[in-house]
């Protein structure tokens, strides 16, 4: 069984370990769910690495440039770039796919503001 390592440091929400493909959910520091698999950005659509926030929240979003649904859409960085529903057997566009269930989980858990930190 391989331990993952909580590699975030900065007083944020959630943390996103791009080399794991895992994302967890932090109250005051300490881990509140996760970590739970992701997927991200293939080579040309590179998910960002950095410290963001929550800029909006879209339920049953569209992607308006690739028209495919992105169901619990939370825009963290520029260039659209969120977590949302996906699979976890493909690479996205630069965002981070979740579960059906954990991207509700991380739609209902991040409100507008709160902070991102995405590592590599």
């Amino acid at each position: 069984m391989v331990v993952a390592t909580l590699p975030c440091a900065a007083p944020i929400r959630a943390c996103v370990s791009l080399s794991q493909n895992l994302a967890w959910l932090l109250k005051d520091g300490a881990v509140e769910y996760g970590p739970v698999p992701i997927t991200h950005g293939k080579p040309g659509h590179e998910t960002p690495v950095g410290t963001f926030k929550v800029a909006w929240k879209d339920a049953v979003h569209t992607s308006s440039i690739y028209g495919l649904p992105m169901p619990h859409s939370v825009f963290f960085a520029p260039g659209g770039i969120a977590f949302h529903e996906g699979p976890l057997t493909e690479p996205s566009h630069g965002c981070v796919h979740l579960s059906p269930e954990v991207a509700k989980i991380f739609f209902d858990a991040l409100p507008v503001k709160a902070g991102v930190q995405v590592v590599a």
